[in-house]
This record gives C-alpha cells, sequence and structure tokens, in this order.
C-alpha cells in the first residue's frame, strides 16, 4: 500500500457499505439474493433493504426512488449513488474527525445512530456533493444469522450520545 497522508486523523479500514436507490425494490433484492448471492439481513420503515455478503450487518443497502437523477436529491427519493461508507477504528477517532472537518468548513449531514448495524457514525458532503459516512462498531451477524432486534437499535443524534448509549 501507498503512505498514507500525515496530516489528517482520519485512517480508513475499509469500506463498509454502499447504499442504491433502486427503482423497484423487490426486483433488486431478488437480484442481489439470487443472481449475487447476498443475504438480507434487515428491512426498515423507509423500505431500505440491509444485504450483506460476510458477518457485517450490511454491506449493500438498496432504498426506493421516486425517479432518475444522476446525483439524487436524498428528500426526493431519486434513483442513483446514495452514499457510501467507511469503516474507522474507534467513537473517539469519529468525534475527533467531526472535529477536523467542521474546523475546515465541511458540511456535516448527520451524526450519531441511525438503526440497522447499530454502528454510530458521521456522514458529511464531499466537494461534489456526495454523501460519505465514517462509522465504527457495526453489529456482526452471528452463527445463527440473525440480525438485532429493532427495538434494540437505540437511535441518537450526536456521537456524545451514542458514547453515553451504547448498544450493547
Amino acid at each position: 500500500m501507498g503512505d498514507r497522508t500525515s496530516g489528517t486523523p482520519v485512517k480508513v479500514r475499509k469500506l463498509g457499505h454502499l447504499i442504491l436507490r433502486v427503482r423497484d425494490i423487490e426486483v433488486s433484492t431478488r437480484f442481489y439474493t439470487e443472481v449475487m448471492g447476498f443475504t438480507v439481513s434487515d428491512r426498515n420503515e423507509h423500505g431500505y433493504v440491509f444485504l450483506r455478503c460476510a458477518a457485517d450487518h450490511h454491506v449493500l443497502g438498496l432504498a426506493p426512488a421516486d425517479e432518475d437523477n444522476p446525483l439524487p436529491d436524498k428528500s426526493r427519493r431519486q434513483r442513483g449513488f446514495d452514499h457510501c461508507a467507511f469503516e474507522v477504528g474507534s467513537l473517539a477517532e469519529l468525534i475527533e474527525i467531526r472535529d477536523f472537518l467542521h474546523a475546515r468548513g465541511v458540511p456535516i449531514v448527520f451524526e450519531g445512530r441511525k438503526g440497522p448495524g447499530c454502528n454510530p457514525g458521521l456522514e458529511f458532503l464531499d466537494p461534489d456533493g456526495y454523501d460519505v459516512e465514517l462509522y465504527t462498531g457495526m453489529d456482526q451477524i452471528g452463527w445463527d444469522g440473525k440480525a438485532r432486534p429493532a427495538e434494540q437499535w437505540r437511535r441518537v443524534r450526536s456521537l456524545e450520545e451514542a458514547a453515553a448509549n451504547p448498544v450493547g
């Protein structure tokens, strides 16, 4: 691997997941399960389907789209790229990174814990307006193949709340 830039606290471990806006959730779910071999981990109240190919709760998410657009407006549920996510080492790193981004004027879209996967995360926009997520501590799917029940997700709207209210 090449040298990492030493002037940043961001030390990505891996690409975590990709969310795609799709025209037909069920057709896409069948494709990714029957053709690509993914397993459905969860569905949420917004119509998203979360799929896995190994132990991470999800590596691919499918979200409903109402119209086409190469850079979708999430509030309008347009088909296309939604966001990419990269794993970092800890919640403390996420807090440091958030402060680093704030200091540089990078627009923060979300921080906290949303639900499926129970991972604390930080979302921000890149220079082209793409949504990038950094996260840590995603649930792992165990030997029984079952995801954590939705009533245990503990959604929060800040990294400090995520630290104060961990998911056990």
